[in-house]
Order: structure tokens, then sequence, then C-alpha cells
């Protein structure tokens, strides 16, 4: 399965974004995660969700972001909002977990102060 994501941009501070992730096939039963990597740092895990619409989110974007899924679109979304510059960062999505090297182009995402 393909994965690509979308949806990133310039911002400013407090503002908003929707990235869309659009999988190439079925996904409907794989936990999938939104991951970042500002510059200069290593990828973090932001989100996952399970196959049937669990959230798990990292403390720095809990009550910020939400993660959800189309399976009858194979697509999964991030809702970020009140976004910082500290989000700045190349969003991918993939399956979770996963540490191998296919990761895409992902999005970018920058937030302006």
């Amino acid at each position: 399965v393909q994965l690509q994501a979308s949806g990133g941009g310039l911002v400013q501070a407090g503002g908003s974004l929707r990235l869309s992730c659009a999988a190439s096939g079925s996904i409907f039963s794989i936990t999938m995660g939104w991951y970042r990597q500002a510059p200069g740092k290593q990828r973090e895990l932001v989100a996952t969700i399970t196959g049937g619409g669990r959230p798990s989110y990292a403390d720095s974007v809990k009550g910020r972001f939400t993660i959800s899924r189309d399976n009858a679109k194979n697509t999964v979304y991030l809702q970020m909002n009140s976004l910082k510059p500290e989000d700045t960062a190349v969003y991918y999505c993939n399956t979770y977990p996963y540490d191998g090297p296919n990761w895409g182009q992902g999005t970018l995402v920058t937030v302006s102060s």
C-alpha cells in the first residue's frame, strides 16, 4: 500500500490545517500514524489511530490535534488547531508501528510566529 500525505502549508500561529493521507489500498484493520520531522531533529510520532478508531496522541499535541479515519475512502486525517511555531515540520503518515525506509515525501507544515 502506498501512502500520500497532503494538506500542508504556511499558517500563522494559532491557525489550523487539515492533513490527509490517502492510501492506494485498504487500510481497514491497520493502525495508522502521523509522524513529523522538524529541521535538524529526529522523526517523532504525533498521533495514532487503530482500525477501530481509537486515537492516541503525543503529549505535545494533545488537545490541539485530532486524528481520524474514513476506511471507506482509505484515508486518514489530522486536524491541527492552535498551531505553534514548534509544530513546523514535514508530516508523514505511515502504518504504526513502522521504522522502515519507506516514508514518501510527506507534507510540509510551516507555522509562522
